[in-house]
C-alpha cells in the first residue's frame, strides 16, 4: 500500500495547474501519455485506493513542519512571536517591507515560503477534489465508507481554503477536478469560500467516526476545523457548538497524567510527556485530533526530519560566544559538555521575541516555562563546554554569561538576535537518527489537539460577551500546565492569543490565526483597546498589524541586524501577495493582487459564487 500511496501522490501531483505553479510549465506538459497504472482512473476504483489518495494528501499538509526552512517559520515570523533570525546574509524575510513583494523569490529556505503554502495548498485541493469527483462512480463502495471518504476529502479541502484565504485573502476557488490546463480563474469573495467549506463540513462531520488510525481524518479534526471557520465567519454560537461537540464527546480529554516513555522520570512533568516523539501516537495520548505521520524507518517518512532545534534554536555553537576572560566558549563536537546532543545544533533562524520568552509568562509556576524540570532553556543554563578552555580558564564548565563585569557583551560580533535567547526545549528536541549534531530527527507532529479546541471555544465565548466561560476554557489548558486560572476579567483577545502562543508554539500558523482575528475585528466592529476597525480599509488599518507593533519590539523599534538590515512590516502585510507567475500565467481570466503590492491597481470584484 506504501507503494500506491507514492505512485499515486507522483501521478497526482504532475496534474498541478498552470495557476498553482510557480514556475512556467514545460512546452510537452500537453504532450498525450499512455495512462499510468495508477492513474486515478485505474486506482480511485476501490476503498483502499481512495485511502490512497487521502494519505497522499496528508503528507502534502505534513511538509509545513519538516525540513530546512520549513514554510511554518514564514507563517511564525509574520507575527509577534518570532523574526527571522539569519543575520550572515541578505534575503531572509527580515525586512518585510522591501522583500515581500509579488515578484520576489516567494519560495526559498533562504528567503521566505510564502509561494510554498500558494502552490500547496491548491495541490490539496486539485488531490481532494479528484477524490469528490470520482467517488459517486465507485458503485462497489458501502454507503457508509463512502460518505467517510468524501468527508475526509471535504476536510483536507477545507482546511486548504481555511489557511489560503487567511493568508491570501480573497482567492480563486475550484470544486471540481480539473483534467486540463485552465486558464480562466476568478477571484472569488473570501466569506463565499468559507460558507461553502463549512457546508462541506457539516457533512464531513455526520459522517466521518470518532475514532480513526493515528494520521487519518477523524471525527473531532473536522469538528475542530468546522468551529474554526464557523469563528471565521462570525457563527460564534456554531463555533460553540462544534468545538463543545469535540470536547464532550469522551473520545478525546486533555491530557493531564504522566505517560509514555519517560513517565517513571520524577524529574519531568506531563507537558514534557505531551511531546515526546514516541507519545504522539500513544493510545494514552487522548489530546491529539489530527496529526501528520514522519517515523524514521518508514519509507513515506521525510529525508532530513522535522529540524526543529536547528530552525529555532539559538546559534549557542558559535565560537563568538565568549568566555568573560575573553576565550571561545562553545564548540559543536562530541565532548563531555555535550550540547549537541543535549539540545541540538540550532542556526538561529526562527528567533524567537521576548513576548514569547518572557512577557506573556505571568505565573512562575507555569510548566511550560519551567527550566528546573528542562522544559525551557535559557542561554544561562547552557555551560562553557569548549575542551580548550580545560585547565586553562576557570569557566570551562561554568554557566554562560551574557556581559562582563563592565558591561560589555560576551559575544565577539555583538550577534545577539541569533545566538542568544530562549526556547522551548520540550517541544523543539527531538532526538536526532539521522545526523550529528542534533538538528531534529523524525517524529509525528501535532495539527490539531484538543487543548486547542478548548482555546477556539474560549475565543467565541470572548467574542458573545461570556468571559466566564471564556476563562473557564483557557483554565483547562492554563492548570494543566500548573498555571493560576484567569478570572473572567483578565479575558480578552489579547489573553487568548497569549495561551496560544504559550501553548501551540510551532504548531500553529500564527499568522493565518492573526489575520482570521482581524477578519473578525473589521467584521464586528468590536473595540479592542480603544480601536476600531473596518472592511474598507483592512489592508490599511488592521489588527494584525497594531498586536505586531505592540508586542514585537523587533518590528516595532525597526531594529537592525548585524549586516544593517531592519525589521520591517506593514498593514498590508495582513494578507501575503499573491505570486505574479500564478496571475501571469492565468491569461483568460483575473486573479487580483493584493492591496499594497504592485499590480492591485488592475483588480476587479471578487466573485460572489465559485464558479461550477
Amino acid at each position: 500500500m506504501k507503494y500506491v500511496n507514492n505512485k499515486i501522490t507522483k501521478y497526482l501531483s504532475c496534474l498541478v495547474l498552470v495557476l498553482l505553479v510557480s514556475q512556467s510549465c514545460q512546452k510537452d506538459w500537453l504532450e498525450p501519455r499512455p495512462l499510468s497504472f495508477f492513474a486515478p482512473e485505474n486506482t480511485l476504483i476501490d476503498e483502499a485506493g481512495f485511502n490512497a489518495a487521502l494519505a497522499a494528501i496528508a503528507r502534502n499538509v505534513r511538509d509545513e513542519w519538516y525540513g530546512d526552512g520549513a514554510p511554518i517559520i514564514s507563517e511564525t515570523i509574520f507575527s509577534e512571536i518570532a523574526v527571522e533570525g539569519t543575520t550572515d546574509k541578505f534575503g531572509p524575510a527580515v525586512n518585510l517591507n522591501v522583500l515581500i513583494t509579488p515578484d520576489a523569490n516567494l519560495n526559498s529556505v533562504d528567503f521566505n515560503r510564502i509561494g510554498w503554502y500558494w502552490e500547496r495548498w491548491y495541490l490539496i485541493i486539485r488531490l481532494a477534489n479528484t477524490i469528490t469527483s470520482r467517488i459517486d462512480a465507485a458503485k462497489d463502495i458501502p454507503a457508509d465508507k463512502k460518505n467517510a471518504i468524501l468527508g475526509r476529502a471535504y476536510f483536507f479541502r477545507a482546511y486548504a481554503y481555511y489557511r489560503l484565504v487567511h493568508e491570501f485573502g480573497d482567492v480563486p476557488a475550484t470544486l471540481k477536478e480539473l483534467t486540463e490546463a485552465k486558464l480562466d480563474f476568478q477571484t472569488v469573495k473570501r466569506e463565499v469560500i468559507l460558507q461553502r467549506m463549512k457546508q462541506d463540513l457539516d457533512f464531513a462531520f455526520a459522517n466521518v467516526p470518532w475514532v480513526s488510525n493515528k494520521g487519518e481524518v477523524n471525527k473531532g479534526a473536522v469538528g475542530h476545523l468546522l468551529a474554526k471557520i464557523n469563528l471565521s465567519l462570525g457563527l460564534f454560537d456554531d463555533a460553540i457548538a462544534a468545538s463543545t461537540a469535540v470536547i464532550n464527546n469522551g473520545t478525546y480529554k486533555l491530557v493531564t497524567a504522566r505517560f509514555g516513555a519517560d513517565a517513571g522520570n520524577a524529574k519531568k512533568n506531563v507537558i514534557w510527556d505531551l511531546h515526546r516523539p514516541v507519545n504522539k501516537y500513544l493510545s494514552s495520548n487522548t489530546e491529539v485530533l489530527f496529526s501528520v505521520i514522519d517515523r524514521f524507518g518508514d519509507p513515506s517518512a521525510t529525508a532530513s526530519g522535522v529540524n526543529t532545534m536547528r530552525q529555532a534554536l539559538p546559534f549557542s555553537s558559535n565560537a563568538a560566544i565568549l568566555t568573560p576572560d575573553g576565550k571561545q566558549g562553545m564548540v559543536n563536537t562530541k565532548v563531555e559538555f555535550d550540547h549537541m546532543t543535549n539540545f541540538g545544533r540550532g542556526i538561529g533562524r526562527c528567533r524567537s521575541t521576548p513576548y514569547h520568552t518572557r512577557f506573556i509568562w505571568d505565573d512562575v509556576n507555569d510548566l511550560r516555562h519551567d527550566t528546573l524540570s528542562g522544559n525551557w532553556m535559557e542561554m544561562e543554563n547552557l555551560t562553557y563546554n569548549n575542551p580548550a578552555l580545560k585547565g586553562t580558564s576557570p569557566f570551562y564548565g561554568a554557566r554562560l554569561q551574557f556581559r562582563k563585569g563592565d558591561g560589555s557583551l560576551l559575544i565577539s560580533n555583538g550577534d545577539t538576535i541569533r545566538m542568544w535567547y530562549a526556547w522551548p526545549h520540550y517541544k523543539m528536541y527531538v532526538e536526532d537518527q539521522i545526523r550529528y549534531p542534533f538538528q531534529g530527527g523524525n517524529s509525528d507532529w501535532y495539527v490539531f489537539r484538543l487543548a486547542e479546541t478548548y482555546l477556539i471555544r474560549a475565543e467565541a465565548y470572548w467574542w458573545k460577551g461570556d468571559g466566564a466561560s471564556a476563562a473557564a476554557d483557557i483554565n483547562a489548558v492554563r492548570t494543566r500546565a500548573k498555571a493560576a486560572p484567569y478570572t473572567a476579567a483578565q479575558v480578552d483577545i489579547g489573553s487568548i492569543l497569549d495561551e496560544r502562543a504559550r501553548e501551540l508554539y510551532y504548531e500553529e500558523g500564527r499568522k493565518t490565526e492573526l489575520t482570521r482575528i482581524s477578519y473578525i475585528f473589521a467584521k464586528t466592529g468590536k473595540s479592542f483597546n480603544g480601536k476600531t476597525y473596518n472592511a474598507n480599509n483592512f489592508s490599511t488599518a488592521n489588527f494584525f498589524y497594531d498586536r505586531i507593533m505592540a508586542q514585537n519590539p523587533f518590528y516595532k523599534n525597526g531594529v537592525k541586524n548585524i549586516r544593517g538590515d531592519q525589521y520591517t512590516i506593514s498593514p498590508y502585510h495582513v494578507l501575503w501577495p499573491i505570486p505574479r507567475p500564478a496571475i501571469q500565467a492565468n491569461s483568460l481570466g483575473q486573479i487580483n493582487q493584493n492591496l499594497g503590492y504592485s499590480g492591485s491597481e488592475t483588480n476587479k470584484p471578487a466573485l460572489d459564487k465559485i464558479p461550477e
